[in-house]
């Protein structure tokens, strides 16, 4: 699933109607998910948080631009809080399956769309950037509204979309892509702040002023603080005191959690209170986190452990929770605060239904759930019989030369497990749309060519979802040959019976790209289609076969 999320920042945070009238574009827009929206007095500023598939964050935004710049008139605004525009800044933020490039891409998209549309100039920033100068959010402001209309006359400041011309009611917006910021606190067993601060500053990039033996802070010849830098990356970090809960917390935000993952700082966290003499209690997430950071934190703890981390997603995020103490002070419920647990699974999803569900389904007599879906939902319990025999082999004794391999099969056939069970929906999902391209309209010629466009279309991703599935068999075979060589002879029939259903995976999905082919127009598609599926289920029966001479001779043995 691709999640983007957005965090646009609109110049009015007083008017309620206002500000119903720009979030309800949000709302309204299909796909999309309204997470937050924190309007501010003193700043005269609201902050919307809303994510969905990148299309429809992307469309969303706009809308909810335009009314922006129909109902907030700069001229009359006043705030505590530095602005450039009535859509101040419009942030992108890859959540899941989503690139950061991706995310540059999209923000280049919205920002066209703004100035020729809309006539706002458009200026992008952090990772959308077209220039160095550009990056930080505070140089393109700075001025703000007020300097705007002399910036525009500066060559230097020319906007990255639109014309320099002052528009006096919307003023600019500023657009970009940036990574996902968390925030996060460390509890302590106590009430000291400055013992917080103290650790804070070990653990934050900025790092700590030096001090001399008496404990003065030292400077350099000009005056200015002599600085020890921090131990990690991506990270900011103040220590404080917290009358509600009566202790002193460690505050971090992780602007980069792919560089300093939660669970490196909390570890470290906690070696530092014991030298100061004090102890980790656990800690508490603010707001909202992406799956991946405590699927890291799981992989991570199962690891120390000397455990394979190749487990379920439930299993790594239950660790994590547990490792972590995220529900030392309140309940942590990974449901509320997992940002893509926030978009509604689909109602219509085969892989929600219980086993008799989908088996009921499949018997009825509708075209789809068909074999296409049935090919993926065999690799997945291919990947899942490997991933088991892995696991009941990482541990054993005698087996100690292959938990490395062991482990690092586990959590490929994980991976592939889940991919495959998204192909069991793909699959129903590409023959649907085939059906609805044959339902659209042809009364015109106009009408007529949009249908056949549609049909064709519809029909490519019909066959490329089967093949990715094939590609993906023969891998499941390989992953099912090391099991049965290398994994716990107590389970080696096991891991045959995964090479068996790779095998059923692989074929499945060939005849699957087979029947779809001849209703292709475009030759040269369906020439290399069928090239790659020959090929693929020529590597996949031999696969399969050296499995079975491999398990021939077991059972011989």
């Amino acid at each position: 699933m691709k999640i983007v999320e957005c965090v646009p920042n609109f110049s009015e945070g007083r008017d309620r109607e206002k500000i119903q009238a720009i979030v309800r574009e949000i709302e309204s827009t299909p796909e999309v998910r309204l997470l937050d929206v924190d309007p501010g007095q003193a700043t005269n500023r609201t902050v919307v948080t809303f994510i969905g598939p990148p299309k429809a964050v992307k469309e969303a935004a706009f809308k909810a631009i335009k009314k922006a710049a129909e109902l907030i008139d700069m001229r009359q605004h006043r705030g505590a809080h530095p602005r450039i525009g009535a859509t101040d800044v419009c942030p992108f933020v890859p959540v899941s399956g989503v690139t950061m490039e991706e995310c540059v891409r999209l923000a280049h998209e919205l920002g066209k769309q703004v100035a020729e549309e809309l006539g706002i100039p458009v200026y992008l920033y952090e990772e959308a950037a077209t220039r160095p100068e550009r990056k930080n959010l505070a140089n393109i402001r700075a001025g703000e509204y007020e300097g705007l209309e002399k910036k525009l006359k500066d060559p230097n400041w020319k906007p990255d979309y639109g014309q320099p011309v002052f528009n006096p009611k919307a003023g600019a917006t500023v657009i970009g892509a940036r990574e996902f910021l968390i925030a996060y606190n460390i509890n302590l067993n106590t009430r000291d702040k400055k013992i917080a601060q103290e650790i804070a500053s070990y653990l934050r990039e900025s790092g700590r002023p030096k001090k001399d033996k008496n404990g003065n802070i030292v400077y350099d010849k000009n005056g200015q603080k002599v600085m020890l830098p921090g131990k990690f990356k991506a990270v900011k970090a103040v220590g404080w005191y917290i009358d509600e809960y009566g202790i002193a917390q460690i505050s971090i935000n992780f602007t980069n959690y792919k560089i300093t993952p939660p669970h490196l700082v909390f570890d470290e966290a906690c070696r530092l209170a014991e030298e100061f003499g004090v102890r980790v209690t656990g800690s508490e997430l603010v707001g909202l986190i992406p799956k991946e950071a405590l699927l890291m934190a799981g992989r991570y703890y199962l690891e120390k452990q000397g455990k394979s981390a190749g487990v379920p997603e439930k299993e790594l995020i239950r660790i994590a929770v547990r490792s972590l103490g995220l529900g030392d002070i309140v309940p942590f419920d990974p449901m509320k605060k997992i940002i893509e647990y926030q978009i509604p699974p689909d109602p219509k999803s085969l892989i929600r239904m219980r086993v008799d569900e989908f088996v009921d389904e499949l018997s009825m007599d509708s075209p789809a759930p068909g074999g296409g879906s049935v090919a993926a939902m065999c690799g997945s319990l291919s990947a899942a019989l490997s991933s088991m025999v892995a696991n009941l082999t990482v541990g054993k004794k005698g087996y100690e030369e292959v938990y490395q391999q062991m482990k690092d099969l586990a959590v490929r056939a994980q991976k592939l497990k889940d991919e495959l069970l998204q192909a069991v929906d793909q699959d129903t999902k590409a023959f649907n749309k085939v059906m609805e391209a044959f339902r659209m309209p042809k009364a015109t010629e106009e009408q007529l060519k949009a249908r056949e466009a549609a049909i064709e279309q519809a029909n490519k991703e019909a066959t490329l979802v089967p093949l990715s599935v094939l590609e993906k068999s023969l891998e499941l075979a390989e992953l099912a040959q090391k099991a049965v060589i290398y994994g716990n002879k107590n389970s080696v029939s096991d891991a045959g019976v995964a090479a068996l259903a790779a095998r059923t995976c692989g074929l499945g999905a060939y005849y699957n790209v087979k029947i779809n082919l001849p209703n292709i127009k475009d030759e040269k598609f369906k020439k290399q289609t069928l090239a790659s599926a020959e090929k693929l289920r020529k590597k996949l029966d031999k696969k399969v076969q050296q499995i079975e001479k491999l398990m021939e001779k077991y059972f011989q043995s």
